[in-house]
């Protein structure tokens, strides 16, 4: 895997979210944040999540989608459950993935996150696909960017998120990740 200059990953399908800002000026890409997420909850392999991220989902196409009306919300990285790889926003850019949130004593972690969600939920296990991609894509993003730390959603929003949850291994992943990566 490779990022290009405009920080888009060359292997990604890319579908550009109108979701999306610059970084503040100086600010340098030091943490990943992992997310899970379904549409409809619960369900996998439609377009749902694509639709939500740029800003096409049909309110009416199922009841939860209304409660999804006038949402911006984006990400850097999409897994699929086969392990595939939508990108929505370059890298150099600043997608709109976690919300009020705070690491580390640092708020408004989108500024200085690369956002990955994971095609899934609370309730079931993520496919082995899923962390092939997940930890190759961490190991080219770290590369390439000064990432320091490498945490879950409901880190940077406790309370109010609980992804990428309890069913997301995080000693797998870790445990997979080359020696030169930090780990959580």
């Amino acid at each position: 895997m490779q990022i290009d200059a405009a920080g888009l990953l060359e292997t990604a399908q890319f579908i550009a979210s109108p979701n999306f800002d610059e970084r503040p000026v100086g600010t340098h890409i030091s943490l990943l944040v992992i997310h899970n997420i379904s549409l409809p909850p619960n369900e996998f392999g439609g377009n749902g999540v694509i639709e939500l991220f740029t800003n096409q989902i049909d309110p009416h196409a199922h009841p939860y989608y209304q409660s999804l009306q006038g949402m911006k919300v984006s990400t850097h990285f999409f897994i699929r459950r086969d392990g595939s790889i939508i990108q929505f926003v370059p890298c150099n850019m600043r997608a709109w993935h976690a919300g009020v949130s705070s690491w580390q004593g640092k708020e408004r972690c989108n500024d200085f996150s690369i956002g990955i969600e994971l095609e899934g939920s609370d309730i079931i296990p993520f496919a082995d696909a899923q962390y092939t991609t997940l930890i190759a894509l961490t190991e080219c993003l770290c590369v390439h960017y000064p990432i320091k730390d490498i945490t879950g959603h409901s880190d940077i929003a406790p309370g109010r998120k609980t992804d990428p949850g309890p069913y997301f291994d995080w000693k797998r992943y870790t445990n997979c990740l080359g020696s030169n990566i930090i780990k959580r």
